[in-house]
């Protein structure tokens, strides 16, 4: 299979500060809007003081959505332009804003963007005539926040001249154990310079391959440098490539680790990896694939099977109607030529659904509002041919985008022209054995500006079962504009009240999510309004400061918690992803994709990729099948990890099993690799006896530990064990 790698992203450690750059710090901050507040001459003093590098609602501004203003202060030196190469142009660099902003340069307008994913940049003549060299500058940025986080994030702010090496760019992509560089010449001029290429094996600091090159970039032209890639794909690699440029001596730098797999392949011997509890309402249609791998093909078999469901032999699919509440205990067998396995199950018939955290697919992280029935189609057979679904990975979730542009004669929603069928689409996923979901919004449009569900709601609950729809996702949006001001409990709950009555009169379960960004603690009455997940958060992106910002903030959720009640901290961000058309590879290293697997595991998380699966490399296809990981999401005590351990350079989080052991993640928060000693009163297991240690990534006995564990992390990484007492 393709490995399909990376677009390392430049790092400005390389570029910007081998040269003079001001840092812009703790701008005066103001909510509201005001067209005054982009003067330069505006008093400003009684403001309040922010960090630009942090989303505003970890600052004091929670769940505050609307207008903001920054203003940076700061002495512009001439010594920037005298010390430059390149003297005509003065950049602006602003890092990431959600979701939009205006930026002013002493009151005149450099610049505007939409769209949180976007890095802000502006560049200006350095004669332009509202500059001030030598004295005092304002920048005002004024940003718009539409929902879950807001406000500057992401690093810092400053301001430099540009030069020779910022016109120079280097990407690379791997493909089959060959290594292409690409380095880029976006100036209006040759540029000549010295390229070093080096890949390091992290566990010895031995330089495997190296490589030095000295190359003419055409002005306005692309290069090409191809490289030999090592085979073994288990040993963590480091990249790095560095082209000086001549004249300045100045360099631009990669480094990255090359994607590098830790979960042994699966046996062929069967195993089974559901998990141990299925919930369905008595009456509702039934649909269950048993997740099972081996070599193919396989046999299914399931004993004490209940009066009104069936089992396909081929393909592990039940399916039927139960009529009668209850516990239902089944066995599961599966069987090849290489051998046997079996499970139980219990199937608990009942109102409640979701009693293992959902896992499947959702076409927002990848596909935005581009999303089409093809492309759903092509995922859901991916999932299939790559073994997805063997893992447990069953739901098939459309974002938004699908809605037609007005409704029916009847007020019936209706799908826009990339869904033709709906109900022939779901039949085409059931026929599959994987679950049909949908999106929608209590608000008269979606985030995207499509049809809501305001004053529909019984129509459309009516009009998705008849569609075959398994899976709601319930998205704030616009019924921000029917709240006006009233932030009271009771206006937060009342929508999802009425989609909830909504869904219950359904003779077909949907499971309920609910997509308020965790407004007004939405974990603390969830369970009320029949939810059986909530997002407790912003939308995720595919960055470090995303990833870690979003998964270490759940400290106090764990206790809400429980079988069919799931806090949700957003979907998946590994893989090719990109909200529209154009995708990319993830922003994450190799190790912060495992950070990422690892702690929404421990969270039990719902489990929703958001890339295209059918274009999955050998690396993202690994992270997401280790079944003792997901084991550890899917787990049917239903419990939360939680934080025992928090400080600067690290943290530790610890799940309580249903067999009595603990899975316990090890987070390395520092740029470096560190060895981290964990004591077992810290995290207040019994410190007498040995504790036996697993590694869950590597499938791996470590052997028995008395008083503590040490091992050694990787940087943004981290080391998933199971402690058995």
């Amino acid at each position: 299979m393709k490995t399909l790698l990376c677009i390392f992203a430049l790092l400005f450690s390389g570029v910007l500060f081998a040269q003079q750059a001001v840092t812009l710090e703790s701008p005066k901050f103001k909510t509201g809007d005001n067209p005054q507040w982009k003067e330069f001459a505006f008093d400003d003093s009684q403001w309040a003081t922010i960090n630009s590098g942090v989303n505003w609602e970890r600052q004091g501004y929670k769940n505050y959505d609307g207008y903001a203003w920054y203003r940076f202060h700061f002495r512009l030196p001439s010594s920037l332009k005298a010390k430059s190469f390149m003297k005509d142009s003065l950049r602006v660099f602003l890092n990431r804003v959600d979701d939009s902003d205006e930026t002013y340069f002493n009151g005149q307008l450099i610049g505007k963007t939409h769209g949180w994913d976007k890095v802000r940049e502006y560049h200006i003549s350095a004669n332009a005539s509202f500059l001030k060299w030598d004295a005092d500058n304002v920048i005002a940025v004024k940003v718009l926040d539409t929902g879950g986080d807001g406000g500057m994030f992401g690093g810092n702010t400053f301001v430099n001249m540009m030069d020779i090496i910022d016109g120079i760019s280097i990407s690379f992509h791997n493909s089959e154990g060959k290594g292409v560089f690409t380095f880029q010449n976006s100036l209006q001029q040759q540029v000549t310079g010295n390229v070093d290429i080096s890949i390091i094996d992290t566990e010895t600091q031995k330089a495997v391959y190296n490589l030095k090159d000295k190359r003419t970039l055409e002005k306005k032209a692309a290069s090409q440098l191809s490289v030999s890639i090592p085979s073994d794909k288990t040993k963590r690699l480091q990249l790095v490539a560095v082209f000086a440029e001549s004249r300045t001596g100045k360099t631009v730098k990669i480094s990255q680790t090359l994607p590098y797999i830790l979960t042994p392949p699966a046996s062929a011997i069967p195993k089974i990896n559901s998990a141990k509890a299925f919930g369905v309402r008595p009456g509702s249609p039934f649909l269950y694939k048993i997740a099972a791998t081996g070599e193919k093909p396989l046999q299914y078999a399931v004993e004490n099977l209940p009066k009104g469901l069936k089992l396909d032999a081929a393909t592990g699919v039940i399916s039927g109607v139960l009529a009668d509440k209850g516990d239902y205990r089944v066995t599961m067998k599966v069987k090849n030529a290489k051998g046997s396995a079996e499970k139980q199950l219990t199937i608990k018939v009942g109102d409640l659904l979701a009693l293992t955290p959902p896992m499947g697919w959702n076409s927002w992280n990848c596909w935005g509002l581009s999303v089409s029935a093809e492309k759903v189609k092509s995922s859901a057979q991916a999932l299939i041919d790559k073994g997805l679904i063997d893992h447990g990975w069953t739901n098939m979730n459309i974002d938004d985008g699908w809605e037609a542009a007005q409704r029916d004669a009847a007020g019936n929603i209706a799908s826009n022209s990339k869904f033709p069928d709906m109900k022939a689409l779901g039949d085409w996923l059931h026929g599959k054995g994987l679950k049909f979901g949908i999106y929608s919004s209590p608000g008269p449009r979606t985030c995207g500006g499509y049809l809501g569900s305001y004053k529909h709601e019984l129509q459309d609950a009516t009009t998705y079962a008849g569609w075959g729809i398994d899976y709601l996702k319930y998205d704030w949006c616009s019924f921000g504009e029917i709240a006006g001001d009233d932030i009271s409990l009771a206006m937060r709950q009342k929508p999802y009240i009425v989609m909830r009555d909504a869904l219950l009169k359904q003779k077909r379960d949907i499971v309920f999510s609910l997509c308020q960004y965790g407004m007004g603690n939405v974990w603390e009455w969830g369970e009320q309004m029949n939810g059986n997940c909530w997002r407790t958060t912003g939308d995720i992106s595919d960055s470090w400061e995303s990833l870690s910002g979003i998964g270490f903030s759940q400290t106090v959720q764990y206790k809400y918690a429980k079988p069919g009640r799931w806090n949700d901290p957003d979907m998946l961000v590994v893989g090719q992803v990109g909200w529209g058309d154009n995708l990319h590879p993830t922003g994450l290293t190799s190790d912060e994709q495992y950070t990422h697997i690892s702690l929404w595991c421990l969270l039990s998380a719902p489990l929703l990729i958001g890339c295209d699966i059918s274009s999955l490399d050998d690396f993202t296809l690994n992270l997401l099948t280790n079944d003792e990981v997901l084991a550890v999401d899917q787990d049917v005590l239903g419990k939360q990890a939680q934080q025992v351990v928090a400080n600067a350079s690290y943290q530790v989080w610890m799940k309580e099993l249903e067999d009595g052991s603990y899975a316990v993640g090890i987070f390395n928060l520092k740029d470096d690799f560190q060895t981290i000693a964990l004591n077992w009163n810290d995290i207040k297991l019994n410190k007498t006896g040995d504790k036996k240690v697993r590694d869950l990534w590597r499938q791996k006995d470590l052997g028995a530990f008395k008083g503590s564990f040490s091992t050694k992390v990787a940087p943004h990484g981290v080391m998933l064990v199971k402690v058995t007492e």
